[in-house]
Order: C-alpha cells, then sequence, then structure tokens
C-alpha cells in the first residue's frame, strides 16, 4: 500500500489544543492547497460539500484506547474521532466556500497547519456549474 500527500491544509492552528474536537466547531475557515501535478484534478470542481482525507502525522500510533475531551470517558479508537489510531486517517466532511485552480476554501478543520492531504471527494455536486468556467 503506497499512499503519499496531494496538498497540505492551511488552518491556523498550531497545537491541538487549538484545534477543534469536530470540524466546523470553530469560527474560521481552511484553506486546502492542492500540489501543481494533482492541480487538473480540480477541474470543473463545483461541489457543495467535500470529504476531506488526511494525515495525522503527529498522531501516536500506539494507542487503542483515549478519553474523549467532552466527557472525558475512556473509549476504543474506532469508536472516536481521536487522532490516535493505527493509521492516522481523518476524514471530514465540509462546506465549500470557495473552490479555485490551486485548492479550496472550506469551513474550519479539525487539524493542525500544515497537515497533509490526501485525497478529495465531493458529497454534493452543484449540478448548475458543472461545465460553465
Amino acid at each position: 500500500m503506497e499512499i503519499y500527500p496531494i496538498g497540505t491544509i492551511h488552518t491556523g492552528f498550531s497545537t491541538l489544543d487549538d484545534c477543534p474536537p469536530t470540524p466546523g466547531l470553530k469560527d474560521g475557515t481552511a484553506r486546502i492547497e492542492v500540489f501543481a501535478p494533482f492541480r487538473d484534478g480540480l477541474y470543473n470542481f463545483s461541489a457543495e460539500e467535500v470529504d476531506v482525507l488526511y494525515w495525522f502525522d503527529k498522531a501516536p500510533r500506539d494507542r487503542l484506547r483515549s478519553a474523549t475531551p467532552h466527557d472525558g470517558v475512556e473509549r476504543g479508537v474506532f469508536a472516536m474521532r481521536s487522532p490516535h489510531r493505527p493509521n492516522p486517517i481523518a476524514l471530514s466532511r465540509v462546506r465549500v466556500i470557495k473552490a479555485d485552480d490551486t485548492g479550496l476554501t472550506v469551513d474550519a478543520l479539525d487539524c493542525l497547519d500544515g497537515t497533509s492531504l490526501i485525497d478529495l471527494k465531493p458529497v454534493r455536486i452543484n449540478r448548475n456549474t458543472v461545465g460553465k468556467k
């Protein structure tokens, strides 16, 4: 299996304490920058929402249990959105604010500034704008 970054996510969050526990719980936006070799994949992008897959590279991979920050209850990592997991792959669905030739501006994401982008999957496509550039 081979996974490589296709871009970088800019959030402005420099510590885990700055990050919201779930996307959209803090005001603000995130900028998803797609690297130049992959930008053609944005051609005719017109989704209203997008699933963003990203890599929690600073999270420990040896934990299978963790306490949730909102209630302190210990749970298995597959029972919560913890970044501490065997494969630190994150998935968040966010509203697209703006799309351009270099990336997307979306609602605030729950990751550190500079997090590696793995993939983008459109959720709701605005059919009225497809093919109109």
